[in-house]
């Protein structure tokens, strides 16, 4: 038996949720991804995964066990890196996933640089806005502008702080009044991200005011919100980088511009077995760098 190749198809297995999905990834053919996993199984002489015809999925020794095999070719591929003096330039492949948005316009640019800078490293982006399993989907790197994420088997890494701002177009403003105050805000048409963010918070010179605020439309993508705003529907809480980057957002007047907006924290988040990754440390290092230096809020 090849102890590696055993290890390796069987961790594709796991991350892929099914032996085909395996045997895509690894450019071989599902029989040999399987006969790799039942001769790792009989070697151990324990089952490591649950087979359905709809998905497949480990066992609790396999979870385990699984957690073991990427810690083991995460070291591997670290020693043959620091044997081929090649510590230094890393290469392979990165899978990273970001927000549909801040991917599109923070990310792929810099991630263009990266792959510049370090050409033997190949990075397969997915932007998306929802929620990600990082382990069970395989990514190397997973980036979310959220709350640091608090669990045994993840390592976040801050990114960056985003300057928040409420913003409105002029036609909608003179229709409707200008906000003298957050309290105003519930007599307005507020465009919200998602069907829960019915909350905002502000930071005046009395401390944080959270109102509760309503409105016709809501949305799961920040650009959707900057551009219902544009077009003069009503008033939009929109990050920075979406006001930097998006030229129709130059239609928007800032409302409540007294009133500091609480930031967003954005972050890398990475499985606790790629901590030795020099890829993914690099990756990690160079957006850090880049992004705290053009967030004029940091």
């Amino acid at each position: 038996m090849d102890k590696l190749a055993s290890l390796y198809a069987f961790t594709q297995v796991v991350e892929a949720g099914g032996f085909a999905a395996a045997a895509r990834q690894m450019n071989v053919g599902r029989s040999a991804v399987n006969k790799l996993v039942i001769a790792l199984e009989n070697h151990l002489q324990v089952q490591l995964l649950h087979r359905s015809t709809r998905k497949v999925t480990p066992t609790p020794t396999g979870l385990a066990f699984y957690e073991k095999c990427v810690q083991i070719l995460a070291d591997l591929e670290e020693a043959e890196l620091s044997a081929s003096q090649l510590h230094g330039e890393p290469k392979g492949l990165l899978r990273v996933n970001a927000p549909m948005t801040f991917g599109r316009m923070q990310v792929a640019p810099l991630v263009a640089k990266f792959m510049a800078q370090y050409p033997q490293v190949q990075i397969q982006l997915t932007l998306e806005d929802r929620f990600v399993e990082a382990i069970a989907e395989g990514y190397d790197l997973v980036i979310r502008i959220a709350e640091p994420v608090e669990s045994a088997s993840l390592i976040s890494h801050p990114l960056c702080e985003t300057k928040l701002s409420l913003c409105a177009a002029p036609s909608y403003l003179e229709r409707h009044g200008i906000p003298q105050s957050p309290r105003d805000l519930v007599h307005h048409n507020c465009l919200r991200y998602g069907p829960t963010g019915n909350t905002w918070h502000l930071v005046g010179p009395q401390g944080e005011v959270s109102v509760n605020v309503s409105g016709s439309f809501c949305a799961n993508n920040g650009e959707a919100l900057a551009i219902a705003a544009a077009a003069g529907l009503g008033i939009a809480q929109l990050p920075q980088f979406i006001l930097d980057a998006a030229p129709w957002t130059e239609q928007l007047t800032v409302v409540l511009p007294e009133y500091n907006h609480r930031t967003l924290s954005t972050y890398a988040l990475y499985p606790i077995n790629r901590h030795l990754s020099t890829k993914v440390k690099l990756l990690c290092e160079f957006l850090q760098q880049h992004l705290a230096a053009a967030d004029p809020s940091g």
